[in-house]
């Protein structure tokens, strides 16, 4: 980004300035976890929803953060420079915008529902080599992404692209302003974020705020309620429209278009003159979007046509980094769509958060870079050398020249291959990899060298809807109010560590785990933060105090045992303990008659203390049950006050799990429990349907497709009979996977290409067949066992069980994968 000073950016924000006004700023921080080159960088602290960035002043400054954008300056750090403001994201936004005002190159804003990111690198893909192009890294599109974007621009370059997200009305006026863009993309206008909205129509005229000043708009023809809100506003009537569709009126008209199985041509007329182009896809939406492209040329008045060959060769967009294990203790980072600084930056963060000592880095050529390649790679050794890596492999012939910019150990090799023919498995030991690179060096191979385990199914866990999902919880919650996440069962099944090291770096307060050996092993792959162990086991004891574990305490009996093991292993400082009560789950819990004998073991007790008292309600899931649950927080509050009186201490109050706080806010206490509401379930569906995201998605492929006839069974006990000429898929997956075989015989169904087809006949062991008679669809085809479509909560109805059930359910021998979007 471009240098300014404090004073110069004190003066921009209106702020008052403490400190050292010639300090030079070249980098923006917000996140205390992220800062790793400080030397020249700023923080905000920015006000969320339950996270003030205040509290975090002080990690950043020893992580080396001299300069801050606050709302009050602290006296307490030496050395510290402070710029106070009302506002840190106005302060931030209202800098891009007096930087966006000077430059004067042609700079594109698109929005819509769907399709933004995929337009803006696909423009990019096709423009780079004729433009210094500065872009919204990954989907950074939101109010305070949108300035850190614009923030990026420079001299250097001649055009900007960039994204613009709203999903609250009243909010793309201020993007407008951040932006500024000259020419308008508008995309694919669908049911994102309606629910935020009175009705599509509010919808529409929102997004248009964006193109308010624009010069030029690009845009679907055929979307006719868009189409009239456009010809109805005074400045976008009267400026030059750029459409595409079927229609004679559009400037690109679509004459037609063909897809086979691994392509789609398209011939459009333009201007009277014919073009067919060819794209890598056959997807509805993706044919849509290279139209969006086409038509985003020409209104920079580019010559498409010389840019046919650079459609076919267009890349799918995969916006996340896959996080799997990997052999001998590993942890590996894949993001191998492309290598451009900004996605480097994003990737290394991410690598910086895995708590590993050991850390190592594979990197390629970076293409899509009109750099000299002396700047493009010292650029890179910049990004790269402050995070002291212990080996850096470098893949290329030409980042291979400038391996001596980069300052760790570095092996450099022309080739990929080059690389395997010398990797040795025994080499690789407990460490957290990042392979970054562009397509054609094809970094998978090293992936499936480095991968655990190979399967074609597969158990993603989007570790972004699972940060989203806390959120929305969190908005629910008062800014004082802990959270406490629930990682037993193995995540409920989705895995422990990567889950865990997600709800740790987003500053959950503590952990639940079942068992000592759950919480033994979270620590021993590097998590620190409190666990409570809510079912300990006499024999593990030891094992608690070890890893500094906190015991759920029910019973007098466990008090004195828990004790007694202290007592052996002489811990001198008391130890933190939390006491269960029983109001009416008659389950585990101490009752009413314990409470003289508890007090009594506590009151003036060396060996424990009370960090916590809580309770569990039976029914928060239940509507119906309501005067239940409220009859259990009753004689939560009387036990709570009885014992906290008795022993004059405040521990922490806690009663409310994942549906509770839906429905009984009011009872939040001191902390809550967040467990299945995380992956987005929710027993109460409209909360469900409109706040949370689906994480966990269960996929495979199809192995085979066979064609029966009527009168032909299928499988085991010949369950199933053709009733016409039929099409049979079989999958590679069955009840040893977690696939209960009572979704056979027609009752469950999976998700291929966007339609539902029937589970048919008995499931086996490992494999299941589904009817595709009517879906469009071949061998190796991806299919959902849940996800998007069916849903988890669809599964669970099918099966008549609860989503707890089928998460856990499901077997290790299907491979995690993580990714962050």
């Amino acid at each position: 980004m471009k240098t300014y000073n404090l004073n110069q950016i004190s003066s921009i924000i209106n702020g008052t300035l403490i400190g050292n006004g010639n300090e030079i700023i070249d980098q923006i921080f917000f996140d205390s976890r992220m800062i790793v080159n400080p030397a020249h960088g700023i923080f905000f602290a920015f006000q969320g929803n339950q996270k003030d960035g205040h509290l975090y002043l002080q990690d950043a400054y020893q992580r080396g953060i001299r300069n801050f954008v606050v709302e009050k300056a602290l006296i307490n750090f030496p050395n510290a420079n402070f710029i106070e403001v009302e506002n840190p994201l106005l302060a931030l936004q209202n800098w891009a915008k007096i930087h966006r005002k000077q430059f004067h190159f042609p700079v594109i804003g698109i929005t819509g529902s769907n399709g933004k990111t995929i337009v803006k690198e696909w423009l990019n893909q096709l423009l780079w080599k004729k433009f210094s192009i500065v872009r919204s890294p990954k989907s950074y599109n939101s109010q305070f992404g949108a300035a850190l974007s614009i923030l990026q621009m420079e001299e250097k370059n001649d055009l900007g692209i960039f994204e613009a997200g709203i999903s609250m009305p009243n909010e793309m006026q201020n993007l407008e302003e951040i932006i500024q863009p000259t020419i308008g993309v508008l995309t694919k206008i669908g049911e994102a974020h309606l629910e935020n909205f009175e009705n599509q129509d509010e919808l529409i005229q929102e997004k248009l705020k964006l193109f308010s000043h624009v010069d030029k708009l690009v845009f679907n023809i055929e979307n006719e309620k868009v189409h009239q809100v456009i010809l109805e506003n005074p400045h976008l009537a009267k400026i030059d429209k750029y459409t595409y569709g079927y229609s004679n009126s559009a400037s690109v008209q679509i004459k037609q278009i063909q897809s086979n199985q691994t392509n789609t041509q398209i011939s459009i007329l333009h201007n009277q003159e014919e073009f067919t182009y060819s794209i890598p896809f056959i997807d509805d939406a993706s044919i849509k979007n290279s139209l969006i492209c086409l038509t985003s040329l020409i209104s920079l008045n580019i010559d498409f046509k010389q840019l046919k060959n650079e459609f076919n060769q267009l890349l799918p967009i995969e916006m996340r980094l896959e996080i799997k294990e990997a052999i001998n203790h590993s942890i590996l980072i894949n993001d191998t769509f492309n290598s451009d600084l900004n996605s480097l930056k994003i990737g290394l963060n991410v690598l910086n958060q895995q708590p590993r000592d050991k850390k190592s880095l594979v990197l390629t050529d970076i293409l899509q870079s009109n750099l000299s390649d002396e700047d493009l790679y010292q650029q890179a050794a910049d990004l790269v050398n402050p995070y002291h890596f212990d080996e850096i492999v470098l893949i290329g012939e030409k980042i291979s020249q400038f391996k001596h910019l980069f300052e760790s150990y570095v092996r450099s090799f022309n080739s990929t291959e080059e690389f395997l023919e010398q990797f040795k498995h025994q080499h690789v030991d407990n460490e957290a990899i990042l392979l970054k690179g562009a397509r054609p060096f094809k970094l998978e191979k090293i992936s499936n060298e480095l991968e655990t385990r190979s399967n074609d199914s597969v158990l993603e866990i989007n570790l972004q809807h699972l940060i989203e999902n806390i959120n929305v919880y969190r908005s629910l919650l008062k800014p004082t109010t802990k959270l406490m996440c629930m990682v037993k069962a193995n995540s409920y099944g989705t895995g422990s560590f990567e889950v865990a090291n997600t709800l740790q770096n987003n500053g959950v307060d503590f952990l639940g785990v079942a068992i000592a050996d759950e919480g033994k092993e979270l620590r021993e792959a590097g998590i620190t933060i409190p666990i409570i162990v809510m079912n300990p086991e006499q024999s593990s004891y030891s094992t608690l105090i070890d890893y500094q574990l906190e015991p759920e305490i029910y019973s007098l009996r466990v008090l004195k045992l828990f004790i007694q093991k202290l007592q052996e292993k002489q811990i001198s400082s008391p130890y933190p303990i939390h006491l269960k009560m029983e109001t009416g789950m008659n389950r585990l819990g101490f009752h009413e008659n314990d409470f003289e004998e508890l007090i009594a073991i506590l009151k003036d007790n060396s060996h424990v203390y009370v960090r916590s008292i809580f309770t569990h309600l039976a029914t928060a899931d239940m509507p119906e049950e309501e005067d239940y649950a409220r009859h259990q927080l009753n004689r939560f509050d009387n036990s709570y006050e009885a014992i906290t009186t008795a022993l004059k201490i405040k521990p922490i109050k806690h009663a409310l799990n994942s549906p509770g706080i839906v429905a009984y806010g009011e009872h939040q206490y001191d902390m809550v429990r967040l467990g299945i509401g995380m992956y987005g379930y929710s027993e109460y569906t409209d909360f469900m349907e409109k706040y949370l995201k689906p994480v966990v998605r269960f996929k495979t492929v199809i192995s085979q497709i066979s064609e029966i006839e009527k009168g032909e069974t299928v499988s085991y006990g010949r369950r199933f009979t053709a009733e016409r000429h039929t099409k049979i898929a079989t999958l590679p997956v069955g009840y040893a996977d977690g696939i209960r075989r009572s979704l056979g015989y027609g009752k469950g169904k999976v998700g291929i290409n966007g339609h539902l087809a029937t589970i048919t006949g008995t499931i086996c062991m490992d494999m299941m067949m589904v009817d595709v008679t009517d879906i469009p669809c071949k061998e190796g085809d991806e299919v959902t066992i849940f996800g998007h479509s069916p849903t988890l909560a669809d599964v669970t109805e099918w099966l008549g069980t609860i989503p707890y059930e089928v998460l856990t359910s499901v077997s290790q021998r299907i491979k995690r994968v993580y990714y962050k979007e």
